[in-house]
């Protein structure tokens, strides 16, 4: 493909799509529980493994991208795609478009010319090959804005049905049937668990195992999960280390052994409500959750908390300071790389050790008009996003790498102009979704360990990552439904209720090296890579409970089933809202990313299965 001289290319590393990457019209069916499905506008009774819904002051996680500014123009929309329900019409505050959905008809951030591939593309930074003369351009600070519904605003009573637990380790059906014991929230006896339960029997209301198939593993455990306030409720996070499963909601950690799903500690109780989470784990198994300062609209998620997730036990404590004018602790971004946890203000960062919680530094704005606007971790990496030159012509954002230990900055990368570094799909090694809200575009770019642009996604086809709903008006982190090794990048396919498949591109040139298709006819979405082989989550139907599937990432790429869920349990394996998943010890972990607040729904928090 040539362009005429003097012409901007057309192309950005994909040909044209009709339809834009920004929000699409919400459908009218239910949504999925595990995300493959539409999301509603509102919490419904029970959800989805989708983004939360949306009000007004929030857009509803694991933080969706967000759309060109002003109403676009909706061409007819084909279903939601696979596995992630399509994102709320309006423009939310939280700064990412819902994506990839489509490709970009203008070239992209990092359009280096690639062998092979159409025209040479419009450099973004200086020094480039084909670069424009000058300096990197300056852009505006991104701010953050308090969500209303996600972080939930509403204040209430955790009430005693958080304190219920049943186990269903012991064969088929598990055993008899009886209530659970209620105690206050407060009391310290409180535990997850109905009653004792051991690896040998439980209890099953639900009879969830019941009718088990030749082949089928078993529902080891299940939760219901804590009452909530009427507007719903925050579940961030899942962490599983080692016999524990921890999940936090609302007001509560909770910790229970992944075997039978006893109480392993806690429910441990925080004063406020809880606003965020570490995604990543220390190497010594800590994390830091934040919490409201107090109960009103005012409230800052501005307090930290150490926890030891093998222990439960509280380590240090820590009060938020705000940065500045216009840079306020009022809602916050938790990243951890290696020993320095980054709390993320609106306009700065401020990092601690993770274990004795002393200040290390902070990270202000820098140079002419630049302030760090996002931040991502993992594997000893930091990565940092700043926006530069506000209301000026140039205006632009910079990636930074950060020596986590000193906050030294290892090497910057300039986005072109008009560009927003929208997520993180890895950090090592480092894969970055953008975005172009006035273009309406968006593109996948990778690059080398120290920062040199390595390339871009050149594949024609819908991809559907879920990375939910941003807490801050950007949110780096998050993303389920992708997994990325050394040399590949693994996408769905988009797909509301059918088969799909799982693209492997190359990290070297953006090509498609490999596809795998769903072994059924519902869609997969990959979770992890470990051992040379993708692992990735199969959605359950209704006359078939989700699988776990791997295919090897060299050689034949073939599914192997690896877990088959029963299926007398998948209604309930598919009402997990906007879900976490996770696959360790063979076994598979789901549980609930929101809190829907419904008295009359049997909402579950948690729920393993296993043979």
């Amino acid at each position: 493909m040539t362009q005429p001289p003097d012409q901007p290319p057309q192309g950005g590393f994909g040909p044209p799509q009709d339809q834009p990457p920004g929000d699409r019209p919400p459908q009218d069916r239910p949504p999925r529980a595990d995300g493959f499905g539409p999301a509603p506008q509102t919490p419904p009774a029970q959800g989805g493994f989708g983004p939360a819904p949306q009000t007004p002051s929030a857009q509803g996680g694991f933080g969706a991208p967000q759309p060109p500014a002003g109403p676009p123009q909706q061409p007819p929309q084909p279903p939601p795609g696979y596995g992630y329900p399509p994102q709320p019409q309006q423009p939310g505050p939280y700064g990412s478009a819902p994506g990839p959905y489509g490709y970009p008809q203008q070239p992209g951030p990092y359009g280096a010319p690639q062998p092979g591939y159409g025209h040479p593309q419009q450099p973004p930074y200086p020094g480039m090959p084909g670069a424009a003369p000058g300096g990197p351009l300056d852009g505006r600070p991104a701010g953050r804005k308090k969500t209303a519904l996600i972080i939930g605003s509403a204040v209430a009573a955790l009430l005693v049905i958080g304190g219920t637990v049943f186990a269903v380790t012991g064969g088929d059906s598990g055993g008899g049937k009886k209530k659970p014991v209620a105690r206050q929230s407060d009391d310290p006896k409180n535990s997850a668990t109905a009653s004792p339960t051991t690896s040998g029997g439980g209890e099953d209301p639900e009879n969830l195992n019941k009718g088990r198939r030749p082949g089928e593993a078993k529902v080891l455990w299940y939760k219901p999960a804590p009452d909530a306030p009427a507007s719903g409720a925050d579940a961030p996070g899942m962490w599983i280390t080692g016999d524990t499963a921890v999940k936090a909601a609302y007001k509560q950690v909770f910790a229970f052994r992944t075997g039978d799903g006893g109480t392993a500690w806690g429910p441990l109780a925080l004063p406020q409500k809880i606003c965020a989470v570490t995604p990543q784990k220390s190497a010594d198994d800590k994390i830091v959750v934040a919490y409201m300062n107090g109960g009103g609209d005012r409230a800052k998620c501005n307090r930290l908390q150490q926890l030891d997730l093998r222990t439960g036990e509280k380590g240090w404590s820590a009060e938020v300071a705000d940065g500045g004018l216009f840079d306020s602790a009022l809602t916050v971004e938790l990243t951890l790389s290696g020993k320095t946890l980054m709390v993320g203000r609106s306009q700065s960062g401020t990092a601690y050790d993770i274990d004795s919680g002393e200040k290390l530094y902070d990270k202000k704005k820098y140079g002419a008009a630049c302030f760090p606007a996002a931040f991502a971790g993992g594997t000893g990496r930091l990565i940092q996003v700043a926006s530069c030159g506000a209301g000026t012509a140039k205006e632009h954002e910079e990636i930074q790498e950060l020596d986590p230990a000193t906050g030294k900055v290892r090497w910057t990368q300039p986005v072109k102009q008009g560009w927003e570094v929208t997520r993180t799909y890895s950090v090592d090694p480092l894969v970055v979704y953008l975005t172009n809200r006035d273009k309406k575009t968006w593109n996948i770019s990778t690059f080398t360990k120290d920062g040199t642009f390595r390339s871009e996604v050149k594949v024609n086809e819908k991809f559907a990552p879920r990375c939910g709903w941003a807490v801050l008006e950007r949110e780096l982190q998050g993303c389920q439904g992708v997994a990325v090794d050394a040399g590949m990048l693994y996408l769905p396919t988009d797909s509301t209720v059918s088969a799909n498949e799982i693209v492997a591109i190359s990290l070297s040139d953006g090509k498609a090296k490999w596809r795998v298709k769903s072994p059924v006819d519902q869609p997969m979405a990959p979770v992890k890579v470990e051992g040379g082989k993708l692992i990735a989550y199969v959605q359950p139907s209704y006359d078939a409970g989700g699988r776990v599937v791997s295919v090897p990432v060299a050689g034949s790429h073939r599914t192997t089933t690896l877990l088959q869920n029963p299926q007398g349990a998948a209604r309930v394996e598919d009402t997990f809202y906007d879900g976490v998943v996770d696959w360790a010890g063979g076994r598979f972990f789901i549980s609930s990313g929101r809190l829907s607040g419904d008295d009359d729904s049997k909402e579950q928090l948690m729920m393993a299965f296993g043979n």
